[in-house]
């Protein structure tokens, strides 16, 4: 009877050992990155935020306004100017209704076609200019809805003389 006793005694201080060391393991994992660009031509975020997590465009039911996106950029090319365009046109789509996005780079509104963004005496010393990601309102005000998009900008450095 003690036998049986002392091992149903060990194995519950067993068993709650178990347990407890159970709870107290904690596990945590991190995404980690660096970008380091060259020291020849860049166009980065100072946020890197921006362009790593969903963006909201703040409505205000007072004004029936969507408050624009902006951010800063650092931007530098030893080499000449540098350009932008969008990769596709800018919208915010709800499955019905959609809202079309103005998108300007250094205040030069961007279109499908390449715009120069930066002149080659600003863009050599490095400078950081504004990002604006901007509603075009519709006729009849915004509809009601969860909209969502993509804005894909494409940048790339001119050789001077061209």
């Amino acid at each position: 009877m003690i036998k049986t006793l002392t091992g149903a005694a060990l194995s519950t201080v067993c068993l709650l050992t178990a347990t407890h060391a159970w709870s107290a393991v904690e596990r945590e994992t991190f995404e980690v990155f660096v970008q380091i660009p060259t020291a020849d031509f860049y166009v980065l975020p100072v946020d890197p935020q921006v362009v790593q997590r969903e963006q909201s465009l703040p409505y205000n039911p007072v004004s029936s306004e969507l408050s624009p996106l902006r951010a800063q950029f650092e931007v530098k090319n030893i080499g000449g100017a540098i350009g932008a365009r969008l990769e596709e046109l800018p919208f915010l789509y709800n499955g019905w209704n959609r809202i079309d996005l103005r998108v300007t780079f250094n205040q030069q509104e961007l279109s499908l076609e390449r715009t120069e963004v930066v002149s080659s005496t600003d863009a050599k010393p490095g400078k950081r200019v504004a990002l604006e990601i901007a509603a075009i309102k519709p006729s009849g005000d915004y509809r009601p809805g969860s909209y969502y998009g993509t804005v894909s900008l494409i940048f790339d450095a001119t050789a001077p003389g061209i």
